[in-house]
């Protein structure tokens, strides 16, 4: 186990260049199980995520290597149809490789996901849009277990928008007999980038970015080179530890569009931002006012992944802020924590009362998910004295070299073995 120790009260300041987003390099890794042709994804993240859908992969017989900073696989040896519990427990993202698994064995066994621990997040949507694909599911012993004779296109209505099932449901359909439309689906940025790297293998996707999805099923996809797009929820982490901490930002390799509403939200505390193409500048010099609300909403509204963190902004401003969480449920976790820092915090059900304190001071906090850990590590650098962040494995998931890209920007933090 690992820990990272912190001496906080360092300005930010430098240039970091943005990693390749976990949640787009997750369900295309999916999809590569769709060809027996090589798929080339360029510039993938060091994430531990990652990682195990490569494990995943290989476990399912494809050859899923590395090769400098790209991933290459070759799934034409794949033959088995089984995703492995304990890998399936680390990953909630192996459910994406039930829609590409169908539709190569026409037949699926996968145990329930695991991945952070914020709240239920059922894969009913999931289930239910395969079903209307012609797939047979039954449960027994923990896993979830599928059969067709044959996909067929049909039209299917999600009960909300959401990123996973959209995913999954497209990569399902590519190969089915006739035409799909998913209605209400979800817009991220990251269902774009799916559509776009299945067309470049020869699937007729259209739609992604809008409530409705259009796929018409297609015999064969062939391999390609893709790479995929930066990683938005990294870009807004670095954003807010900045405004955190002071000083100035640069980030290369993102996409300000992608995080509007976060952009939005931070000149409103006081931050002065400028946006040069792939390029965001962040500088700021003084402690930031309060926000009165926020809201966490299905893109393009403010991201969940970003609410940890924000929240940890809102703690050092001036005045007060209400900050809702509408899409999980238990996704203040990381509260306890920051209050041990200092925070002055108040949850009632989905909300969070955040009356602003002038500092954080350090304290040994835990890091219970992604992005939870990530606010606490901002809230460390930005904090008065040291503080040791605990079970970093968390972090790893989504955040590659964090700690040095950290300390290339001036800040104090060490990893090290507990």
């Amino acid at each position: 186990m690992e820990k990272y120790i912190i001496n906080g009260g360092n300005r930010l300041c430098g240039s970091v260049e943005i990693q390749t987003a976990k949640n787009s390099v997750l369900p295309i890794l999916a999809a590569t199980v769709l060809t027996d042709d090589r798929v080339r994804i360029i510039n993938a993240p060091d994430i531990t995520d990652v990682k195990n859908m490569v494990k995943i992969l290989s476990c399912l017989g494809c050859r899923a290597e590395y090769e400098g900073n790209d991933i290459v696989v070759d799934s034409s040896g794949a033959d088995c149809c089984e995703i492995p519990m304990e890998l399936a427990h680390e990953l909630r993202s192996s459910v994406f490789l039930l829609g590409s698994v169908i539709s190569r064995f026409h037949k699926a066994k996968i145990a329930y996901p695991g991945g952070c621990d914020i709240g239920l997040r059922p894969v009913d949507l999931h289930l239910t849009g395969l079903k209307r694909l012609g797939v047979e599911i039954t449960e027994e012993n923990g896993y979830i277990v599928c059969e067709c004779e044959k996909l067929r296109g049909n039209e299917i209505m999600l009960d909300c928008p959401s990123v996973g099932a959209t995913e999954n449901i497209m990569l399902a359909a590519v190969k089915a007999e006739g035409v799909t439309v998913i209605k209400n689906a979800a817009r991220e940025p990251e269902i774009e980038d799916l559509q776009r790297l299945l067309n470049c293998m020869g699937a007729k996707v259209k739609g992604a970015g809008s409530s409705s999805v259009t796929i018409e099923g297609v015999n064969t996809l062939y391999g390609c080179d893709y790479l995929p797009i930066s990683d938005r929820i990294e870009a807004g982490t670095f954003l807010i530890a900045a405004a955190m901490c002071g000083g100035e930002l640069q980030l290369s390799r993102a996409n300000a569009e992608n995080i509007s509403s976060l952009l939005h939200k931070l000149r409103e505390n006081g931050c002065k931002i400028h946006v040069n193409g792939d390029k965001i500048y962040l500088e700021n010099h003084r402690r930031l006012t309060s926000v009165k609300s926020i809201e966490t909403q299905p893109y393009p509204g403010f991201p969940t992944d970003l609410q940890a963190q924000y929240t940890a902004l809102c703690c050092i401003c001036r005045g007060q802020s209400i900050v809702t969480e509408n899409l999980f449920e238990t996704r203040f976790k990381y509260v306890p924590e920051l209050r041990k820092m200092g925070a002055d915090i108040t949850v009632i059900n989905r909300n969070a009362f955040v009356r602003g304190v002038e500092r954080f001071k350090g304290a040994a906090v835990v890091a219970h998910d992604l992005r939870g850990g990530a606010a606490l590590v901002s809230a460390a650098l930005a904090a008065e004295g040291r503080s040791e962040v605990l079970d970093i494995s968390h972090i790893d998931r989504g955040y590659g070299s964090l700690e040095y890209k950290l300390r290339e920007l001036g800040g104090d933090i060490a990893r090290v073995s507990v």
